[in-house]
């Protein structure tokens, strides 16, 4: 698994991507309970302490009036939380809910709706589609496709997560080593998503962050390691490393969860359909590595040098780029 020039391509869509906004893909979460005919109690979550604060808001609905306390927000970890409650002259059926910001943001926002008389309405508002018109409940399996797709969106819009998998391949040397560090990766980070899901642990996210990106960065010198022909214990055991930086990631994962205070019975559902939504988009995106790799083997394509060597700087440069940023943000340096 050696012959990897042609990934140059990605890993600069990648860079170019994610140099600015690699980690900014955690959802908002907007909750309405209905505790009188026509009254709901609002809750909203935006999701705060990134690298980049996102700023989206929801619109109230026309017809409709927002009461929030004078001192409506409070900080919990990853969110800033508003409460109110929401009058809505006739009800809320009909009306459009818009997120005001949404559509310059690469983040989803969930909106969840418990009406009296037990429906429950769910809906994914997306930066291309901010807005939707309330009124029809939706099934558990429309939900359930709520949060597979976070899952998806988070992977393959977290481009940190991603640059630190093709790390692992530019690395890895054969098939049956391939397949070992995958899943070590993919149980690592399940195992801690989970844990952070049900509220068992935490991570603080800025230093969570860095680490994240230094994870990236030690695979830099493993990289030139492989094209010297040299070794170390990455290079012999890449499973070990996937499995213990996996851990880290699990718990970057698990932020596009733990932030949004999803209700009790909630919780198994989102984390199984999250989980396997992150592990979709990961096996997609080795499966085109791979099908690329072999495309252009038996094209017997020749790359320059130049061509060749730059997918691994482009790892490892990106690597220390986001570990130094992301260590000032956490002494402060910069905001």
């Amino acid at each position: 698994m050696r012959a990897w020039p042609w990934l140059v391509t990605l890993a600069l869509v990648c860079g170019a991507v994610g140099a600015a906004r690699a980690h900014e893909t955690r959802p908002g979460y907007l909750e309405l309970r209905e505790t009188e005919p026509a009254t709901y109690a609002l809750l909203w979550k935006r999701p705060s302490g990134g690298e980049v604060e996102i700023q989206i808001a929801p619109v109230v609905p026309d017809g409709c009036r927002l009461a929030t306390p004078d001192r409506q927000q409070q900080l919990s970890p990853g969110a800033v939380i508003v409460r109110g409650t929401l009058a809505c002259q006739g009800g809320i059926a009909g009306k459009t809910l818009r997120v005001a910001g949404l559509e310059t943001t690469i983040t989803d926002v969930l909106v969840r709706i418990e009406h009296a008389d037990g429906r429950i309405e769910s809906h994914l508002l997306r930066p291309a589609t901010p807005s939707v018109t309330l009124g029809a409940a939706t099934s558990r399996l429309e939900r359930a496709g709520s949060y597979l797709q976070l899952g998806l969106q988070h992977i393959l819009l977290g481009i940190d997560h991603l640059l630190f998998v093709l790390g692992l391949l530019l690395i890895v040397r054969d098939r049956w080593m391939l397949v070992k560090t995958i899943t070590a990766f993919t149980v690592a980070h399940s195992i801690t998503l989970a844990i952070a899901t049900l509220g068992y642990a935490s991570a603080p996210l800025v230093p969570l962050n860095a680490a994240i990106a230094l994870s990236i960065l030690f695979l830099g010198p493993e990289i030139v390691r492989v094209w010297r022909g040299q070794t170390s214990f990455t290079i012999r055991h890449p499973w070990v490393v996937a499995f213990a930086f996996g851990l880290l990631h699990g718990f970057g994962f698990a932020s596009g969860l733990t932030a949004m205070g999803l209700p009790t019975a909630e919780i198994p559902l989102a984390l199984l359909l999250f989980n396997i939504g992150v592990e979709l988009g990961q096996l997609g995106f080795v499966l085109l590595v791979i099908l690329l790799e072999r495309a252009f083997r038996v094209l017997q394509v020749q790359w320059p040098r130049l061509v060749a060597v730059l997918p691994g700087y482009v790892v490892g440069s990106l690597g220390a780029y986001w570990t130094i940023q992301r260590t000032l943000i956490l002494l402060g340096v910069i905001r």
